[in-house]
């Protein structure tokens, strides 16, 4: 599934981080589109070369002092032309007396402009983070994802091969699920992907026979996570008889979700095998080869170190 381009609206914006609205003309909304952002300084200062117009416009204590700096004459006219452009919302920070220049021009251009209480630097901070995760792309997955001794696991499969149960058996070991069914996943950066539950279903399961379940009312606050990275994906299917599946542990299988490789495993399910187990044990073994140990390599070494060593006490006999 291909992710959609995302926007917000600056209304949006305004209420989620408690911005206060200086000006916004009735009736009126923009949308942001990217999660990047602009000091104006060089707009202010008449550079309007190469100006990222679409961005959110910060306009923070050292920009304000230079607006200030300048005669009312000259305030105008670079408002007016920083206003001409289409720009989302002009943000201004640090509880700055908002001059009457940037008032008339917001109200003459119909252009939204907010206020933030905090410092030039925590105004971007927060602004540019808030825009990174409602902005980043996104996709969803049919699976189940949990958190197993801090190792995101999304687990895979066709519909009906157990996927479901086997968190249920994690979460009775004290793992905590973060979604099921239908996992929503978020690329916060080139390597990071976040996975969280949709809000109808946020911290129910279904289990087939049973039904729905409530795991944070059954089990507790302790048995739920809002969201988890994802550091790995599990894929179960139903055992193929011939086919080949890895015993040592030496293959190492990679899939991409939203252009982002992700480490990947098979587990075959059959009768009598305890899937639960084996999941946890899948995250404690990817939490050793993270911190530098791989136990089939480890294994691998010893068995060729121990057959190049009889090999050569067959030679010197």
């Amino acid at each position: 599934m291909e992710s959609k381009k995302k926007f917000v609206f600056a209304s949006e914006l305004i209420k989620d981080l408690r911005l206060s609205t200086i000006f916004r003309p009735d009736n009126f909304d923009t949308k942001i589109d990217s999660s990047d952002i602009n000091r104006p300084g060089l707009q202010l200062s008449g550079f309007l070369d190469n100006f990222q117009y679409k961005r959110v416009q910060i306009m923070g204590q050292t920009e304000y002092l230079y607006f200030e700096s300048l005669s009312i004459e000259q305030r105008k006219n670079a408002m007016d032309k920083l206003m001409s452009f289409d720009i989302p919302i002009l943000v201004i920070s640090t509880k700055q007396d908002v001059l009457p220049e940037i008032l008339d021009s917001a109200k003459a251009n119909s252009r939204i402009v907010a206020g933030s209480r905090e410092s030039s630097t925590k105004t971007l901070s927060r602004i540019s983070y808030y825009l990174n995760e409602r902005l980043a792309p996104e996709v969803t997955i049919h699976g189940v994802l949990v958190d197993v001794d801090g190792v995101g696991m999304l687990i895979t499969g066709e519909s009906g091969v157990g996927k479901s149960e086997a968190a249920l058996e994690l979460i009775k070991k004290n793992h905590r699920l973060v979604a099921d069914d239908a996992v929503r996943i978020i690329k916060l950066d080139e390597e990071t992907l976040q996975g969280k539950s949709l809000e109808t279903i946020e911290h129910f399961m279904e289990i087939r026979g049973l039904g729905i379940i409530d795991i944070k009312t059954l089990y507790g606050i302790g048995a739920v996570k809002n969201s988890k990275k994802i550091d790995m994906v599990v894929e179960l299917e139903t055992w193929q008889q011939g086919k080949y599946y890895d015993r040592l542990g030496l293959d190492q299988d990679f899939t991409e979700i939203l252009n982002t490789k992700v480490e990947k495993l098979t587990i075959p399910v059959r009768p009598g095998r305890n899937i639960g187990i084996i999941l946890e044990l899948a995250a404690r073994n990817h939490r050793l080869k993270a911190m530098g140990y791989n136990s089939a390599v480890e294994f691998n070494e010893k068995l060729l170190n121990s057959l190049e060593k009889k090999r050569n006490e067959n030679k010197s006999k």
